[in-house]
């Protein structure tokens, strides 16, 4: 039929999905080491809440990065 797109194939998808687990990877690792700023500016609140939302980030990454594998 003239006008509806070609299907993509699972490669394409699979390799989206492993560029949005890098990003998401790269937010965690950067939430992670500036985290140490608050704790020494004595905003030991704010610190652990970006290190919680650091790892939150890095295990939503790893299962992103599962995902991204072919079956």
């Amino acid at each position: 039929m003239a006008g509806t797109p070609a299907p993509r194939d699972d490669d394409g998808r699979s390799r989206r999905r492993r560029l949005v687990a890098l990003l998401v990877l790269g937010v965690g690792v950067v939430l992670l080491v500036s985290a140490s700023t608050w704790f020494v500016g004595q905003r030991g609140g704010v610190g652990a809440a970006q290190l919680s939302v650091g790892v939150l980030l890095l295990a939503v990454s790893a299962f992103l990065f599962g995902r991204s594998r072919p079956r």
